[in-house]
């Protein structure tokens, strides 16, 4: 037991570092680490990483962001009410679809990103910050009805595979709305605040006879540490490194999970 809350630990430190420094809610760096770790199958490690998250672990992370962007709080909101509305929905879906082909998606699924990313999607061509000369301006048609259906999307996927909701947010906040990349994080990061990840996590405790509250308490601890320096180096960055650096990461995820699809 004591190794199991160690291992949980070190997780949700790799965990916050790494969402402090892209944005991401942290799921696509927990659900693959719990795992690859610490032997959950991939129904475990996503209702664990949604439990995870609806403590404000993300503070530190948000409170670092501020002093160098502006959270934007009515999108926030926005995002908020879309969330709620849809997680619970991906979580009943992904706990009748069996182990392999959720893993399979999971990995699809960062695949995607990390094309996007590598590709220059987000931060890559969007290196200003709205309002200075070259950014590029918020979206037209109404910036808080995009709020809706991205949190609503971000709740979905967040549901189906166990992500925190940044790694859907921060891409489509920075080609949609208009937002710079740090902003864009620092609106996820906000986002997740509340226990908006609270209907999928009583799906899953409900599928599995109940979630290890104790691991959940250590992999809190770890990710709360690590957000907070992962975020203070973020600020700090270039944002379109950050974008590249994101892409390369998710492909390494990728590659070890499919590893452990085939080996499994």
């Amino acid at each position: 037991m004591i190794l199991l809350l160690l291992g949980g630990v070190v997780s949700g430190l790799l965990a916050g570092v790494l969402s402090g420094s892209f944005g991401v809610g942290g799921g696509v760096v927990l659900v693959p680490a719990l795992g690859l770790l610490l032997g959950l199958s991939q129904h475990q490690a996503q209702g664990v990483t949604l439990a995870v998250m609806l403590l404000p672990i993300g503070l530190p992370a948000v409170l670092a962001y501020r002093q160098k962007v502006a959270i934007r709080w009515w999108l926030v909101a926005a995002l908020i009410a879309g969330f709620v509305a849809g997680v619970g929905g991906g979580a009943l879906v992904a706990n009748v679809v069996p182990e392999r082909g959720l893993r399979a998606l999971f990995i699809g699924f960062l695949l995607y990103m990390a094309f996007r990313a590598l590709r220059g999607g987000g931060a890559a061509r969007r290196g200003g910050t709205p309002g200075t000369p070259g950014a590029p301006a918020p979206h037209a048609q109404g910036p808080a009805w995009h709020g809706l259906w991205i949190g609503l999307l971000a709740g979905l996927l967040s549901g189906l595979l166990g992500l925190g909701g940044g790694i859907v947010m921060v891409p489509i906040l920075v080609a949609v709305v208009g937002l710079e990349q740090r902003e864009a994080q620092a609106a996820s990061l906000a986002t997740m605040l509340p226990p908006v990840g609270l209907p999928g996590v009583l799906v899953y405790a409900k599928a599995q006879g109940g979630l290890p509250w104790l691991l959940v308490g250590a992999v809190v601890a770890g990710f709360a540490a690590g957000g907070f320096l992962g975020a203070r180096a973020a600020s700090r960055a270039n944002p379109a490194s950050l974008g590249r650096a994101f892409g390369i990461f998710q492909l390494c995820v990728a590659a070890a999970m499919t590893w452990r699809l085939v080996a499994g």
